[in-house]
Order: C-alpha cells, then structure tokens, then sequence
C-alpha cells in the first residue's frame, strides 16, 4: 500500500507514537504469554496425595512409632500407594524416637510398593479367621516413643546434600512427644532457612496437633488428608492446568485487540 500525503501528518504524529506503543504493548503481552504457556506445559505439577514439585527428588519421612495404631495403617498404605503411583523419584526415612534412611534419594517411586503390603489387610482365607495387619519390620524394634524432628532432620540432611531440587513429605499423625517440639522448631527452621518445601499428610491428626504444626510451617501450609487404601486411584490425578488456560487466553486476548488496530493507515508529509 503506498502512502497517502497528509498535510495535517505533525498533528497526528502523537497519536501515531500512542498507536505505536499499544501495539508494540500487545505484541509483547502476546509473546510473553506464549512463551509462559510453553514453559508451563512443559513443567507440570503431579498430584499425588499432595503436590510434589517438578523434577524435585522427593524425601517421604515416614511416622512408624507406637502412636500410630492400626486405624491409620490403611491411610499410611493409601499414601504410599499414591505416591508409588506417581513418576516422581524418591527417597524414604522412616522414624519412631529415631530415623533410619530406608530408600535413598533419587530411586523410582515404585520402589515404594513393597512397602504398601504391610499397611493392608489380606483378605480373609478361613472362616472363624480375621484377617489382621501383617507384621511389619518395625513393631517389635522400632515403635517407641515419637520425635518427628528426627525424621524431618535426618530428610533435611539428605535433600540439601543432594545436586536435585528437594522436597519432603511427612506422613504422620502429628502426635509429637512434648520435649521434642523446641528441637523441632529448630529443625522446621532449617527447612524455611534452606528453602526446603515440606508438605504433610496427616494420619487423623487432632486439632491439637494440627494447630501446632500450622503455627510452626505458618497457616499458609496445608496438612493434607491421607487418604484409605480403598480410595487411591489407579493412575496419577493431574490438576486442571487453570495457570495455562489463563495464560493462553490472555495472548488470545492480546492478539485479538492488536488486531483490531489493524490495518496500519500509513502517512506522511507532502
């Protein structure tokens, strides 16, 4: 299209520098939402019990001790069947009034089935028979009394020695021993200080308990339900990506309102 000469072109040459500036505005707004949208795509959260990071080498600390009766066992094998379900990889610590590193960092989530068969209850073979939790490798030897901050440490020590992103997930019933709660708020501390997520499922925790680790991780932390092993899907849930929709309709949004600037009258001076 050739230009059309304009006497009055120095009195439109502020709105044409506003023209400019809009489109050059939406432009960006466009591109910017794009590439957002490729990188969001590209990075997506798994929903397990809880949201774990992407790429983060996830550290489960496990609440065995004697605090932890029966009724919850089914939502502990629920929770490790979830997060065995997932691509996540992992590590394991499990806990009482001390912590051993079961499963170190960075193996496949599956790893973690084994484990489940211990927190189900097989199905009843003889009648007169019911059938009960099969004996686990820490009733007799490692259900004492509970000091979650020796789980949480010793996770804290294997997720920053390690080059992958870090995030921990405590399984518990919360029911910490009363003189253990000053090193744990140390030991949560060290998680804020190092930049460390920790995520909790609890296993029917009381509001006692709940209040005392929201006051510690800040409200902002939610506790997570655990859920029973009946409940468990048998895939991963991914969350709807609502942060993608918003940002591909907001570069929808600009290109539809750049082109509505469009065509570009060009003009000059005689």
């Amino acid at each position: 299209m050739s230009a059309i000469p304009l006497a009055e072109a120095p009195v439109l040459r502020a709105r044409s520098r506003a023209s400019l500036a809009v489109r050059a505005l939406l432009a960006a707004t466009a591109a910017g939402c794009t590439i957002a949208c490729i990188v969001v795509s590209r990075h997506p959260h798994a929903q397990t019990v809880v949201t774990l990071p992407h790429a983060a080498s996830t550290i489960v600390v496990l609440d065995v001790s004697a605090s932890v009766s029966t009724d919850t066992y089914s939502r502990i094998g629920g929770t490790l069947a979830a997060i065995a379900r997932s691509s996540a990889r992992i590590g394991l610590v499990v806990f009482s009034d001390t912590a051993y590193e079961a499963l170190p960092p960075g193996v496949p989530a599956s790893d973690l089935t084994p484990y489940v068969r211990y927190f189900a209850v097989p199905p009843q073979s003889r009648p007169g028979f019911t059938p009960s939790f099969p004996v686990n490798p820490w009733t007799t030897t490692f259900t004492a009394g509970t000091k979650v901050s020796a789980g949480l440490d010793l996770a804290h020590s294997i997720a920053t020695a390690q080059e992958r992103r870090p995030a921990v997930v405590l399984v518990s019933d919360l029911d910490d021993d009363p003189n253990d709660v000053p090193r744990l708020s140390t030991v949560v501390a060290a998680y804020q200080r190092d930049r460390v997520p920790l995520r909790i499922v609890g296993l029917n925790p009381s509001a006692q308990d709940t209040t005392l680790f929201q006051r510690l991780l800040g409200s902002g932390v939610p506790i997570a339900e655990a859920p029973r092993l009946d409940q468990v899907p048998q895939r991963d849930v991914v969350p709807f990506p609502w942060t993608l929709v918003a940002l591909a309709l907001a570069a929808a949004a600009a290109l539809a309102i750049a082109a509505a600037w469009a065509p570009r009258l060009e003009w000059g001076t005689a």
